[in-house]
């Protein structure tokens, strides 16, 4: 299969449209549940979300060794060695799932009853909906495979078709059975079947699709060491990185309230909604990465800098206005005395995400490459600092405190990040290096751009600096960002686009 420009820009189409549409509905969706579950509520199910993030994590790292492993066996033409490797993951998969279902279930109670500060009249309908949770588990880590095996083969189509519906649920499910019913246990019962209905909806397409997956049969401890191998690291992420992503909530719901959590957990997922644009981006970009470092190195530090351009083509406006414009976007979403509460913290996180963007591309090289012991080290050496900061923030700042820990950790990460995949470069091709610095200086200076917009003070201020900002961002972005054959390309297709918005003259 060849990855050409044509087909990554597809996909990524594809892959980030798959992805917008329940992240639409959300937006539509968490003001509503806010109001009719009231913060206390909200707030559980946002942990109990947050839980079976985390607990999906019990596949060892396996799912994401086998997009790996797949793309650079599709690379080979090694149709054999796809199936024994599909195969092994994917029964590996169902049974590490089971697995962290009974870890979960057994550690319910405690989680509930000692470690969150829930109110004691939402303790018996929150450990039903974390038993609910575990039940899934086997289903999620299963079609978690399944959706890698798809984007290996470059099937963001297929992916997209699956993921639309069922994440669409998630968030219109809680709202279906607000009519009849506020309890957790039942919100999070339909959560549950959604689940379960979107992995068998992603064994009949694949079994579908791919005849060797069908006549497959697990391999055997050889075939199983290398993906344990690649996977053992990638576990050590997939452990800290979420954790990170999470403590924050549950240190706050541990020494504030579950309260306070949907004050931080709102602005922060919501702003988080934007890195569907780089996770869409690197979604595509990985596999691509995989099936290219070891013969074509020239064109993975090409994949590379596309990659980069495209996330600050597609990241930056929205954040610049995000930041700029925080208090009136949040007063208009939820309401005013929320916005009150709200304005710092969101524009704190929002430059936070924006940077986390293009930390995407050199973690998703480092990994493709076989390196994910790299990124391993790093969030292992990231993970008790963080946690230090947090609680010392918490307690000295509240809220805006934690906000700021999580953007301070995350300029630290992206600085590692971008040094690590350079000398992992310029190893193989010195040239290759420059590729990384360059994409380090856009991610500089576009994020002061971005800053600059929470001290603009005043809505007319504030207008003025974004409109400039745009200005510029777009005269730059045309003259330097964008590649002569992708200005050549946008200036073919403008005509065409302009006479269909004006129609015939």
């Amino acid at each position: 299969m060849k990855i050409t420009g044509r087909l990554l820009v597809r996909n990524t189409a594809l892959n980030l449209g798959g992805q917008a549409a329940p992240a639409l509905i959300a937006l539509v969706a968490v003001p509503v549940l806010i109001h009719r579950l009231g913060a206390d509520r909200f707030g559980v199910l946002t942990l109990a979300w947050a839980v079976i993030g985390y607990f999906g994590l019990f596949d060892l790292g396996i799912g994401r060794a086998l997009t790996q492993a797949a793309s650079e066996a599709i690379g080979k033409d090694d149709t054999a060695q796809l199936a024994r490797v599909s195969a092994t993951a994917l029964m590996a998969l169902c049974a590490l799932g089971c697995v962290g279902a009974v870890v979960l279930a057994l550690g319910t109670h405690a989680l509930v009853y000692r470690f969150l500060n829930i109110p004691s009249g939402l303790r018996v309908e929150s450990s039903y909906a974390f038993y609910l949770m575990a039940v899934s588990l086997p289903f999620v880590l299963t079609a978690s495979g399944l959706r890698g095996l798809l984007e290996a083969h470059q099937h963001f189509g297929l992916v997209s078709a699956l993921r639309v519906p069922f994440g669409i649920i998630n968030f219109a499910g809680p709202l279906a059975v607000l009519p009849f019913s506020h309890s957790l246990a039942v919100i999070v019962a339909v959560l549950c079947a959604s689940r379960i209905a979107s992995c068998v909806l992603h064994a009949i397409v694949c079994l579908a699709t791919y005849g060797f997956l069908r006549r497959a049969t697990p391999g055997s401890l050889a075939d199983m060491l290398p993906l344990l191998r690649l996977g053992g690291w990638m576990t050590v992420t997939n452990v800290v990185s979420p954790l990170m992503s999470n403590m924050d909530r549950f240190i706050v719901g541990g020494l504030l309230s579950v309260k306070a959590v949907t004050y931080y957990a709102t602005p922060f997922d919501a702003v988080s909604k934007v890195t569907l644009l780089p996770s869409s981006i690197m979604g595509v970009f990985f596999p691509a990465f995989a099936a290219t470092h070891e013969h074509e190195l020239p064109r993975t530090a090409s994949l590379f800098d596309r990659s980069t351009r495209l996330i600050a083509l597609a990241t930056f406006p929205a954040l610049l206005i995000v930041v700029t414009f925080a208090h009136t976007l949040l007063a208009l979403w939820i309401g005013p005395d929320y916005a009150r509460a709200s304005t710092s913290i969101l524009q704190c996180l929002a430059l936070g995400m924006y940077l986390t963007s293009f930390a995407y591309v050199p973690f998703a090289l480092l990994q493709a490459v076989g390196r994910p012991d790299v990124t391993a080290k790093l969030h292992l050496t990231e993970l008790p600092l963080y946690a230090a900061l947090i609680v010392g923030l918490t307690h000295g700042f509240g809220l805006i405190g934690v906000a700021f820990a999580f953007t301070a950790r995350v300029i630290f990460d992206m600085a590692l990040l971008y040094w690590l995949a350079g000398r992992a470069l310029k190893a193989a091709r010195p040239e290759s290096g420059r590729v990384v610095m360059r994409s380090a200086i856009m991610a500089t200076i576009t994020g002061a751009i971005v800053c600059g917009g929470a001290f603009t003070g005043s809505a007319a201020a504030g207008i003025a600096y974004a409109s400039v900002a745009l200005a510029t961002s777009a005269f730059v972005g045309w003259r330097w960002v964008l590649l002569a054959d992708e200005r050549a390309l946008v200036t073919r297709a403008m005509p065409a686009f302009l006479r269909q918005q004006t129609g015939p003259a």
